[in-house]
């Protein structure tokens, strides 16, 4: 019998369509108040999100999608931790502080496209695989539940990256 309860592509895609309403919101909104309120709403969406890929989804996946595409999206997550991690530690009257969550979607816009085309994405070849998409919707839906609640009670954590091992920068700043 199928789940009346969205499978896992189904349940992945359902957030990306959230986040990207969020992003639109964060264009419209000119208050500082309201831009921080939809920023944490952005970022604790996203670290879910990104967790239940990681810890989930993209293991599953191992095998029967192609490791460069998977590879790809350890990336891509790891580039938007990087910002997440600035902005959750920001304010709306940081400089570039508008920049960053702008980046961070059009990031994120990239990162949905290669996770949704239609033939060569993620999702399609993780369903051309008969990977069963209830069992892992099932997984991920409990998960998510249980970390909206840590983070509701605790805060967002500090991000962990897969693809990066860091790099000597050296912070410039700006004269106006």
């Amino acid at each position: 019998m199928a789940s009346s309860q969205p499978d896992a592509i189904a349940l992945l895609k359902a957030d990306h369509r959230k986040v990207e309403d969020l992003f639109a919101q964060f264009e419209k909104a000119r208050v500082a108040t309201r831009k921080a309120a939809l920023v944490k709403e952005i970022c604790t969406e996203l670290t879910v999100h990104t967790l239940i890929e990681e810890e989930i989804f993209y293991p599953a996946c191992r095998g029967k999608v192609e490791d460069s595409d998977l590879d790809e999206a350890y990336v891509e997550h790891d580039g938007a931790k990087m910002l997440i991690a600035e902005l959750v530690d920001g304010a709306p009257s940081d400089p570039f502080y508008d920049a960053k969550v702008k980046v961070l979607s059009e990031e994120i816009e990239h990162h949905v496209k290669e996770e949704e085309m239609r033939v060569e994405g993620i999702f399609a070849q993780a369903r051309e695989a008969g990977l069963d998409m209830d069992a892992l919707a099932e997984r991920m839906r409990a998960r998510k539940a249980e970390l909206l609640a840590q983070f509701a009670a605790s805060g967002l954590p500090v991000q962990q990256v897969h693809a990066l091992k860091g790099a000597r920068v050296q912070h410039v700043g700006l004269t106006a």
